[in-house]
């Protein structure tokens, strides 16, 4: 009798935890509810429509009492591929205290949805997209509030790398809404989280998710060989310039999504042109910084992301 309460209580658990792992979008999706509610100055913007599809982002604000008639502000790009995520990957752990920390030094933070690499779109029209954003916000500088010279991008992952060649590439390369054509982003920084740099150097891909090259036909629309000069404007170490923005990269060493050869290679690359980029390895860490005993912490990871957005936007770091 005593075996049999036992094994029944053992099923129980066992149940217990199979319906825990088998709901991870519904617990998501609540986690990410809850999270977003945290944040009560916030705005939906659609910032363009492509043919017939409405792109928005959301505009978090910081506290109305330290809200000024022009503030520094960052965009956000997801991650998830080049094909999936959504402009919420902004509150992952990656960089949720980083953007809670750049609200409370009254930074505003916009997250953007873009056209994903899929149908007839590729990572050329995400970095169109992206650009666009930027020009809307300066467009609308004044009623959102912005300033319009102290203004820097972020992302990971997919998001990393299409941060890198928004920042990167010229205005000129990527022509999107006419409506927008007369604004020119110049951003003062980018944060890049363990991001793919380069569609050229093969030595990137062993180990990662472009072993086999088959995932250049969602980037490119095509392969590598029948599209060069696109894999060329989507490589962020060939954009890279001496007189580029400050970039920071952050990389877990056990990345086995996008190896951090990524950015040990932007680094070799950048001190050939003489470009301002530097390099955080969290050991330990993976894709997305998972990982027990990962160093430095999320916390500190966040903190030295912050730290480094502040520097380059000119606000003073009031809780050093």
């Amino acid at each position: 009798m005593k075996v049999s309460c036992f094994n029944q209580k053992i099923m129980k658990l066992i149940v217990v935890i199979l319906c825990l792992y088998a709901t991870p979008s519904f617990l998501f999706a609540q986690t990410q509810d809850e999270i977003l509610n945290t944040f009560p100055n916030k705005e939906i913007v659609v910032y363009k429509t492509v043919d017939s599809l409405e792109l928005n982002m959301t505009i978090f604000y910081p506290d109305a009492t330290k809200l000024k008639a022009e503030n520094p502000w960052m965009l956000h790009v997801h991650g998830g591929g080049w094909a999936g995520g959504h402009k919420y990957n902004i509150l992952k752990k990656a960089y949720l205290e980083t953007l809670r920390s750049l609200l409370d030094q009254g930074v505003i933070c916009a997250t953007i949805e873009y056209r994903k690499a899929k149908g007839t779109s590729t990572a050329y029209e995400s970095v169109i997209d992206a650009k666009d954003a930027a020009k809307f916000l300066l467009k609308h500088a004044e009623q959102y509030k912005l300033d319009t010279e102290y203004y820097g991008i972020w992302g990971g992952s997919a998001g990393g790398h299409l941060s890198l060649v928004t920042a990167l590439g010229k205005n000129s390369d990527f022509l999107g809404d006419p409506e927008l054509s007369g604004f020119y982003p110049e951003f003062k920084c980018v944060a890049s989280y363990f991001p793919f740099t380069s569609c050229l150097n093969p030595k990137l891909r062993p180990g990662s998710i472009f072993e086999d090259e088959t995932l250049f036909v969602r980037l490119l629309g095509a392969t590598l060989e029948e599209k060069p000069e696109l894999a060329r404007l989507l490589s962020p170490t060939e954009l890279l310039e001496a007189d580029s923005p400050p970039i920071l990269l952050l990389h877990g060493d056990k990345d086995s999504v996008l190896p951090i050869i990524n950015s040990t290679y932007m680094m070799e690359v950048a001190k050939q042109k003489n470009a301002d980029v530097e390099l955080l390895t969290i050991k330990n860490a993976g894709h997305s910084f998972n990982g027990l005993n990962i160093s430095p912490s999320i916390r500190e990871l966040n903190d030295y992301a912050t730290h480094f957005i502040l520097s380059h936007l000119q606000v003073e770091n009031t809780k050093q």
